[in-house]
């Protein structure tokens, strides 16, 4: 190996260290230093919440840090684990439909054991009969969504931690060092690559999911900034920064803005840690409002309200077009609740002792706690018609519809 590729190696090897260093004392931080606020034992659901079923997909995230989450297309939903398990289920029902392991027997039954281009990490996406999937170990597997049997293999440069997009005739796929990558959905060739140059060396674990809308690729970065990219060559169209990453240590420089994204209409809804709650013109990068806000997680949009969790892991809402805040619930503080999902008039997250809670969209009451597992929930929520599914760290995905009293 050349000398300038082993340093290059090295670089990226204190790089993941330091993210993983980085997260472990941020998930310390939030999980043992500060308790969570104890559930009220005499709490009254003022909403009936029916659980439809409860499956498992292998070992879940497990502690790759990775934010597992499902799928669902066409009343299927699709999800993997760390461990290697690809599988599809009926989305009412939950009963499997198909299944592979790509672990024992390398990929889809060929190859050593031990190959690590097995462990899925960036959760399915699905578009027609096509299923994307990416592996810690960088690899971008196209798949036949109807039965799991595979189509082609792409591999890229650094592990892929966000579940992959399918938009245009493109996979595209975000990897750790900053990448972003348009490939043909059809072969899984390298259509372009955009190269965002150095990232930080220290940051926290994990990619936000990309958001394609009207030719354009949105993304935030692991140095705060939102960008906007051609989605048929990758150039870089516009660019806004959400955080400053100012502070005395470098714990306090941390600036990741590489949540979720919202478009709603034409507007783009961003957020950044140690940043601001931004609403951006989604066509010009114009700034429209910004709202300090520290947050790691991802948004979501109902009528007037933008819904946030806070790095205090207290819900608010924001009013979307002035981001003057509407309220905020402080019953699920240091309980590290993910990023809200909305089901109907409920804001729905998951917590760190495996409890799913729903909040009333209007004013924030908690309205409703069911148990899914004794383990963290750290993926957000994912509604589908009027189900919400959640998944757990260790692959328990439980399916619940809101009932009438």
């Amino acid at each position: 190996m050349k000398s300038g590729s082993m340093k290059r190696h090295s670089l990226g090897l204190l790089a993941i260290a330091a993210t993983f260093a980085i997260a472990g004392c941020h998930s310390f931080k939030k999980e043992n230093i500060q308790p969570p606020t104890p559930l009220p034992d005499d709490f009254k659901p003022t909403v009936q919440v029916e659980k439809l079923w409860s499956n498992s997909v292998g070992e879940g995230a497990g502690d790759s840090g990775a934010r597992l989450r499902p799928a669902v297309v066409d009343g299927v939903l699709y999800a993997d684990s760390t461990d290697g398990k690809l599988v599809a289920m009926d989305a009412v029902s939950g009963k499997k439909l198909w299944s592979k392991s790509s672990k024992t027997h390398g990929w889809f039954g060929w190859g050593d054991k031990k190959r690590p281009d097995a462990f899925y990490a960036g959760g399915p996406a699905v578009s027609g009969d096509l299923l994307a999937v990416g592996t810690l170990d960088g690899h971008v597997y196209g798949i036949n969504a109807k039965d799991g049997s595979p189509r082609w293999d792409a591999t890229l440069n650094s592990e892929v931690l966000a579940s992959p997009l399918i938009d245009g005739g493109l996979v595209l796929v975000r990897t750790q060092d900053g990448r972003v990558y348009g490939l043909d959905a059809g072969t899984g060739e390298r259509r372009w690559v955009y190269d965002q140059g150095s990232v930080p060396l220290l940051s926290l674990r994990g990619n936000g999911a990309l958001l394609a809308a009207n030719g354009v690729v949105f993304f935030g970065t692991d140095d705060g900034k939102l960008v906007a990219l051609r989605e048929d060559n990758g150039e870089k169209l516009w660019e806004q920064k959400l955080s400053t990453g100012e502070g005395r240590t470098d714990i306090e420089r941390l600036n990741d803005a590489d949540n979720g994204i919202l478009l709603d209409g034409t507007t783009l809804y961003g957020s950044a840690y140690h940043g601001n709650l931004v609403a951006i013109d989604g066509p010009s990068g114009r700034p429209l409002w910004a709202h300090q806000f520290s947050t790691t997680d991802g948004l979501a949009v109902n009528g007037n309200a933008i819904f946030a969790v806070n790095d205090e892991s207290q819900v608010w809402a924001f009013d979307k077009n002035s981001g003057s805040d509407i309220w905020k619930n402080d019953a699920l503080k240091y309980r590290w609740v993910t990023g809200p999902a909305v089901q109907g008039n409920y804001v729905v997250v998951g917590d760190l002792e495996g409890y799913v809670h729903w909040l009333q969209t209007g004013d924030g009451a908690l309205a409703a706690t069911k148990r899914l597992s004794r383990k963290a929930i750290r993926a957000q929520p994912l509604v589908v018609g009027d189900i919400v599914y959640v998944e757990d760290v260790e692959g328990r995905i439980g399916a619940y519809r809101l009932s009438a009293r």
